[in-house]
């Protein structure tokens, strides 16, 4: 493995381009100038929010764990730019489109667009594969155990790639890393491993990054023998002179699918870490970033509308076989229970009907999510949390055999309990903009050189270049519109071997399997990693 990064430094190969030319004196500057405004930004916005919430702080300990977790997620994401988005400049570097500094500084500008201009519905798809108690309990010592494994073990195996110059994948990594934090949290309650984690959810992201670099290979392979046989240029598929730019129109468009990649890769790899963010700010501010208090005023009328008319659907409290005056602990009980468990009974759904009564009893009582006081803040955000996961699971659930309008109903429900807690404030997407887009402009060389040097036994070519991005571009932003996290690294590197097996160049299997090594390894090491960190830092803390 440790092949992947040779060539990386000395003198320069002949074709290859000039990657040793930094950032310079004026770009370092900017460079260290935009970290610092981010952190004063960071910390104001924090400050704002508390103050504004009415948070008086008894003690500094939430602030330290508060400044080291977002450190720590803040790092990932650091790290992510410069591991994944190098793949994205890879094509446009060694075609001579762009020069690699400006190519770099480019793609990390649109990478901040990307998070800034994100959905968000990524950040909570990740989320949702975390062990549901834990969720309810993220400010407590297990919470904060849970977050610090999950990013610690990301982070490492990351770096431990990227030395090798390995292109593995960051959304690999992070899923694993979920997974193995609920395996341990699983057997640490006497449960089996599996009962831990959301497999309906994994699976469903697993197939995700599992088809997308198949994806990758095969539609750039047949995207590049169509070019062969519509666009007749001979210049196209020959290897670049050395810093000879390739024609215009292709050049705009190799230029075009690296803005294109890098900015959907922000907007899905981004929303990751504003997802754990947005734990951590629960578990340390609970009074200021549990609930959404910037939901507009009509808000209140449309939740009770919508209470009404899911908690009909659910029958009347003691239907179905269940107790007559079910308590709202009793209900909470239930459907936590039914989350964790996945097992449908008859009490679950007149349960659910408690529990979302009683949820619009305690939010009408204050008026509005804004005047929810700090002491009730955490309880009514984690009935919100257990009723919206419900439905989301009884959805699925073939035992529900929910009718279509009582579907509709619940899921119109659902949508205003996710209003109420699903949210992510500007600043937490320029945080992660900052450090994803920064992260880009070092530490990519390694990668680089594997993408555009060690894939192919040739030199890549315009068209091959062209080829990869597009198909990148259109996987990436297609996964992001359907709210999947797929895997940057993975379809663009297997789309350059594509394109190389197309034109019958030849692969260089040393490359080939160190890369197949690293995706095979990724899911179990995180996993081992993050599950024995979780278990380290629960035993240090509990």
């Amino acid at each position: 493995m440790s092949g992947a990064a040779s060539g990386v430094g000395g003198s320069k190969p002949a074709g290859r381009p000039d990657l040793d030319r930094g950032l310079g004196r004026v770009g370092m500057i900017a460079f260290v100038g935009a970290i610092a405004a981010a952190v004063v930004y960071v910390a104001w916005s924090i400050y704002s929010d508390a103050a504004a919430s009415g948070v008086q702080p008894t003690t500094y300990l939430p602030f330290v764990l508060l400044f080291v977790a977002l450190l720590i997620a803040l790092g990932f994401e650091f790290v992510n730019g410069f591991h994944d988005t190098a793949n994205a400049v890879a094509t446009v570097i060694y075609t001579n489109a762009m020069p690699a500094h400006a190519a770099v500084v480019w793609s990390g500008f649109f990478n901040f667009l990307g998070v800034l201009l994100s959905s968000g519905a990524v950040a909570f798809g990740i989320v949702s594969l975390l062990p549901v108690e834990l969720i309810l309990k993220v400010g407590s010592n297990a919470g904060f155990a849970m977050v610090f494994a999950l990013l610690i073990a990301a982070i490492v195996w990351n770096l431990a790639t990227w030395w090798f110059g390995l292109p593995s994948s960051s959304s690999h990594t992070l899923i694993g890393s979920i997974i193995g934090v609920g395996v341990a949290n699983a057997l640490l309650h006497g449960k089996s491993g599996t009962s831990g984690v959301d497999w309906g959810k994994a699976t469903e992201i697993g197939q995700a990054l599992l088809l997308s670099p198949l994806i990758g290979f095969g539609v750039a392979a047949l995207l590049l023998l169509a070019m062969k046989v519509l666009v007749r240029n001979r210049a196209l598929y020959a290897e670049p002179k050395d810093g000879v730019p390739p024609p215009w129109w292709i050049r705009g468009l190799l230029i075009f699918t690296c803005t294109g990649v890098s900015f959907a890769h922000g907007s899905n790899d981004g929303q990751k870490g504003m997802g754990l963010i947005m734990l951590i700010l629960i578990g340390t501010v609970p009074t200021a970033y549990a609930l959404n208090r910037a939901v507009p005023d009509r808000y209140m009328a449309e939740f009770h509308a919508n209470t009404v008319a899911a908690a009909g659907v659910l029958g009347a409290p003691g239907a179905s076989g269940t107790t007559a005056g079910t308590t709202p602990a009793q209900a909470r009980e239930a459907i936590t229970r039914y989350i964790a468990d996945r097992k449908f009974t008859p009490a679950t759904l007149p349960a659910l009907g408690v529990l979302i009564r009683d949820v619009d009893t305690q939010v009408s009582e204050y008026g509005s999510l804004a005047k929810v006081p700090a002491a009730a803040v955490g309880n009514i955000r984690n009935d919100m949390y257990l009723a919206s996961e419900a439905i989301r699971w009884l959805g699925k659930d073939k035992k529900a055999a929910l009718p279509e309008a009582s579907a509709k109903a619940l899921s119109a429900y659902k949508g205003s309990l996710d209003a109420g807690t699903r949210f992510i404030p500007t600043w937490v997407k320029v945080a992660v903009a900052v450090a994803l887009g920064l992260g880009t402009m070092v530490g990519w060389k390694r990668i680089v050189v594997t993408v555009g040097e060690k894939i192919g036994k040739s030199h890549l070519t315009y068209a091959q270049g062209a080829s990869a991005e597009l198909v990148a571009m259109g996987t990436i932003a297609g996964a992001d519109m359907l709210g999947l996290p797929v895997s940057t690294t993975h379809v663009l590197s297997s789309g350059v071997a594509g394109t190389m097996a197309a034109n019958r160049s030849g692969l260089q299997m040393g490359t080939i399997r160190n890369l197949l090594m690293a995706w095979v390894l990724t899911l179990p090491a995180s996993i081992l990693l993050s599950g024995g960190l979780y278990l380290l830092f629960h035993a240090l803390v509990g």
